[in-house]
């Protein structure tokens, strides 16, 4: 299977301290790929670099082979297919379930217009499948703002499918969830990875043994580690500098 992402010695410095010094990063498609490291060790900026919220000093980052995201501006990069889903929730919190996923939907529209337009059968449906996937169609008709905090999380991560990525980044999405919840979390994104190439920065280390493909360990802005969980774990270097730390995320 060939990578959907390649990052290559990607270099980001901010106010003198070097967040990102030569980061190698390669994504393959359909994969559920974590990010893993100590605070600060660059996990974060690193998504940031993708979606194109935050541009590099140096470095490349190839997108589908053939698209150079550095050289491309944040909203151009999500409608190439490169989605993101920040830690905290931001639904419409006024709006019911089935119309969060709706204004999310490609469309050209303010969200004025766009809810007074009648959709179509197509993208009707396309709603509820994605309801479905998220497990929310019963609450398709309750506002969002009464959703619980994996709901809500849920209901971002719908968003975001509905605008079709290719590639779905994700910055610690059980953050806060119950124990069902997280496992609700970890298969939904095994069925999104049956489409969709998945990059999560995550620090339960529970979550990540659970529902990883390939981990990549980050520490001071650079690629100390990259694997399988088992493969992770058996590596001194990174019990030394993460996985033997408490609260290390």
């Amino acid at each position: 299977m060939k990578p959907i992402l390649i990052c290559r010695d990607v270099k980001v410095q901010f106010d003198g301290f070097w967040a990102l010094q030569g980061a190698d990063i390669s994504v393959q498609e359909r994969d559920i790929h974590f990010l893993i490291g100590p605070n600060g060790a660059g996990k974060t900026t690193m998504l940031d670099i993708i979606c194109g919220k935050t541009k590099p000093q140096s470095g490349e980052v190839v997108f589908q082979e053939t698209a150079e995201l550095t050289k491309v501006p944040e909203y151009q990069i999500a409608k190439m297919g490169v989605a993101r889903k920040f830690q905290a929730p931001s639904v419409f919190s006024q709006l019911t379930v089935f119309e969060n996923i709706e204004l999310a939907m490609k469309q050209k529209k303010t969200i004025l217009s766009l809810l007074m337009a009648r959709m179509t059968r197509e993208q009707r449906d396309r709603v509820t499948d994605i309801l479905k996937l998220i497990g929310l169609e019963g609450k398709r008709d309750i506002k969002a703002g009464s959703l619980s905090h994996g709901q809500k999380q849920w209901l971002e991560i719908g968003m975001q499918l509905a605008m079709e990525p290719k590639l779905l980044l994700l910055d610690e999405p059980i953050a806060g969830m119950t124990g069902k919840e997280r496992d609700k979390t970890g298969a939904l994104l095994e069925e999104i990875a049956k489409t969709c190439s998945v990059l999560i920065v995550e620090h339960d280390m529970d979550f990540v043994r659970s529902f990883s493909r390939k981990v990549t360990v980050m520490h001071e802005g650079k690629v100390l580690c990259e694997g399988s969980m088992d493969e992770i774990t058996s590596n001194e270097e990174v019990a030394a500098v993460y996985l033997g730390r408490s609260g290390a995320s």
